[in-house]
């Protein structure tokens, strides 16, 4: 009897935690908007940034799912321990983002069941990326001072690194060093001009000239050398 005691309470046990690692938590729009309204969450939009561009949920970082560098790239600025909230159209595209992300190590992920979609049927808000006046590649060299070195900081708001290196690039504007940020997401036509595929990019000038660049997260020190 002891051992069959035994034996039932491992295979319990056992079928238990299976089925709680396996799981893979889902909740439909209005539970999910409500879920968002918390601190602490991360919210992810994998779509295309296109589709991002055409509406998204306010908040939402953007990295395409599609795109698995530039995924892992920015995916890796988010904080492990703090519950990630995902999305894409239809649901199929977050819930294979989520079975990687909890792979990797992200304790919670928690998936929006039907994707926007649902979230439109239920008239939830979505804000969209304005139409803004495209800078051109030669407006925008006019714009850079010829007599002092500048760091020129292409970004987007959705960008998680780009959000975790604005600290940094604050820091060095308040020590005196020329700063101009470029918003990459919306200044589509100069991102192709400039080659900034990565956000963020950084490019130094030096007399209106490119001297170096250097993309993605890096130290205060590294933006530093880069402008000497």
């Amino acid at each position: 009897m002891r051992y069959f005691t035994k034996q039932f309470t491992i295979i319990f046990f056992s079928t238990f935690f299976n089925l709680a690692f396996s799981q893979k938590p889902a909740l439909g729009p209005k539970p999910f908007f409500d879920s968002i309204q918390r601190e602490g969450i991360q919210l992810l939009d994998v779509r295309t940034a296109g589709e991002y561009n055409q509406g998204h949920i306010t908040g939402a970082f953007q990295a395409d799912w599609n795109n698995l560098s530039q995924f892992s790239e920015r995916i890796a600025s988010l904080d492990k321990e703090k519950p990630v909230y995902i999305y894409c159209l239809a649901g199929s595209r977050s819930a294979a983002a989520q079975k990687w992300l909890l792979k990797e190590g992200f304790r919670k992920v928690i998936n929006l069941e039907g994707g926007i979609n649902a979230w439109n049927l239920e008239d939830l808000p979505v804000e969209g990326t304005a139409k803004v006046a495209q800078i051109s590649f030669a407006d925008f060299l006019n714009s850079i001072p010829k007599d002092r070195t500048v760091l020129i900081d292409i970004g987007a708001e959705w960008c998680p690194p780009c959000k975790k290196m604005t600290p940094i690039v604050d820091e060095l504007s308040r020590d005196g060093y020329t700063i101009i940020k470029i918003d990459g997401g919306a200044q589509t036509e100069l991102v192709k001009e400039l080659k900034a595929g990565v956000f963020p990019t950084f490019i130094v000038y030096k007399n209106g000239v490119e001297s170096k660049r250097l993309t993605g997260v890096c130290s205060k020190e590294d933006l530093k050398k880069l402008l000497d």
